[in-house]
């Protein structure tokens, strides 16, 4: 029988915080996913915007193709609902036989939510971008607290809006938290599930870390800000950078928040990884006893978190926002405590479930399957890099595509500056390389291939990317392209 599924997303989780390498985080459990199966150091998600990023995960492709480019519940949504005619693996699932379910945040429609799209949903929303959750806020009651009249304390406020916080500690139980909730969700669906039935896929989405960082005790005063050293990225200057970085800084009104300020909201946020994780360690018990289960954990992007002094995400492509936590288990294929540096998106997911399933994904599909990865196999033709894009958010339509190499990070930005930054050299993007001239040869190779890979999936802005950064010449083949990389990495570079 296919394998039975259990993926666990989080909602804008840094990569570092997971890391083995990255700040002192209390993650246990993601480390037992780990250790029990495999860590993938190079994932990426698409796209760093909520429902952009999770209409990916659904369907495989990149947001030109699936058009849902920005966030669904934005006065400027350029889609409200996902739309109906594009296949997604819920729906491929259910047809093949899969029980699927759903707990916890969705935001891929104002209209829709996961029972349009092949799940049983049962609840959980995030109170802002699905129906009223009143079962939710019954919970809450039951645990003593009042919904409409949580106590905030500890919080530090956007600098241009007082209503809304960054971060805060709440006055309520662990119990009444929408995290606890999600879990508790979850585990009653994985308590009522027979291994004898047909396989079962269940998604649990939980809302954060995403901000505000609100979280109870013991989680708001679990990490000591004094104890959390500066982002190497606080550095930030913004010389040679694309002035919408620093605009972002006054438009989310944390212009003016100095470090202090930021340790105590890095702090929470920290917090609030580890109420989660103690929260995917109850629903790890709960699966202690499902066979031929396989476990999927991921995050749909990032967060800057005071990285280069910005908040949220938004016309920026950096590690902190594009590279995502990635590990997976399944027991007797995957081999324990491994890792795999092979560079891989969250839309390889979608072709992933499918083939784990033994369903053939439907065209077009951006993603590939992972599984020759997950079973120790990296085929011949494995990319070496990945594309991801933007296309703005509540500030407005901002236009990017990024090509990630093993060593290089080049950002082609429509309005203004590209950028390129060398990892090796400058792991931290501090130093925009764009205009450096013994850079040239690897820039020119990189927008090269950029274009070649936009050309693949029939990006629309194809066109204008060969015009501005070839001169409308059509790309090399791949192997002249990475003939020239290679030379390049060769020089003074």
């Amino acid at each position: 029988m296919p394998p039975n599924v259990l993926l666990v997303l989080t909602d804008q989780e840094r990569y570092d915080l997971t890391a083995p390498d990255g700040p002192p985080v209390e993650t246990p459990n993601v480390d037992r996913i780990a250790g029990e199966g495999m860590r993938f150091e190079r994932a990426y998600t698409p796209i760093g915007i909520c429902s952009s990023a999770r209409a990916s995960l659904l369907s495989g492709l990149y947001p030109h193709a699936h058009g849902m480019l920005n966030n669904c519940h934005d006065p400027d949504a350029i889609l409200e609902n996902f739309p109906e005619e594009i296949p997604t693996f819920g729906e491929v699932l259910a047809e093949n036989g899969y029980r699927n379910s759903y707990a916890g945040k969705w935001h891929v429609g104002r209209d829709q939510t996961p029972a349009d799209f092949g799940f049983e949903y049962l609840g959980g929303g995030d109170g802002a971008h699905a129906a009223a959750d009143e079962d939710f806020f019954d919970h809450q009651r039951d645990h003593g607290v009042d919904p409409e009249s949580i106590e905030l304390s500890d919080a530090i406020y956007h600098d241009n809006n007082p209503d809304k916080p960054i971060c805060a500690t709440a006055e309520l139980p662990v119990e009444a938290t929408r995290a606890y909730y999600i879990a508790e969700k979850t585990i009653e669906r994985l308590e009522r599930l027979d291994a004898d039935d047909e396989p079962f896929f269940h998604r649990t989405d939980f809302v954060g870390p995403h901000h505000p960082y609100v979280v109870p005790e013991p989680y708001a005063s679990m990490y000591d800000p004094d104890e959390i050293d500066p982002w190497e990225s606080f550095a930030e200057t913004f010389e040679g950078k694309p002035r919408v970085q620093e605009n972002y800084r006054q438009y989310r009104g944390v212009d003016g928040l100095e470090w202090d300020e930021w340790a105590d909201a890095i702090a929470k946020y920290f917090g609030f990884v580890t109420l989660i994780d103690d929260q995917l360690g109850r629903i790890l018990a709960a699966a202690e006893d499902l066979e031929n289960t396989v476990v999927v954990k991921a995050a749909d992007h990032g967060d800057l978190a005071g990285g280069h002094r910005l908040f949220n995400k938004g016309p920026m492509m950096y590690e902190a926002v594009y590279r995502i936590p990635l590990a997976i288990r399944w027991p007797e294929v995957v081999e324990p405590g491994s890792t795999c540096d092979a560079p891989v998106s969250l839309l390889d997911l979608m072709p992933t479930f499918l083939d784990l399933a033994g369903a053939s994904p439907p065209e077009p599909v951006h993603g590939r399957s992972i599984r020759p990865l997950l079973e120790g196999r990296r085929p011949d033709d494995w990319p070496d890099a990945v594309v991801a894009q933007y296309h703005g958010d509540e500030f407005g339509l901002y236009s990017q595509r990024m090509l990630r190499t093993d060593r290089y990070k080049y950002v082609y930005n429509v309005p203004d500056v590209d950028e390129l930054y060398d990892l090796r050299e400058d792991p931290h993007e501090l130093d925009n390389r764009i205009d450096d001239p013994r850079y040239e040869p690897v820039r020119a190779a990189l927008r090269e291939r950029l274009v070649a890979r936009m050309d693949r999936t029939e990006d629309p802005n194809a066109v204008w990317a060969r015009r501005a950064l070839l001169g409308g010449e059509t790309p090399r083949d791949d192997a002249e392209i990475d003939a020239a990389l290679s030379d390049a990495k060769t020089g003074d570079t």
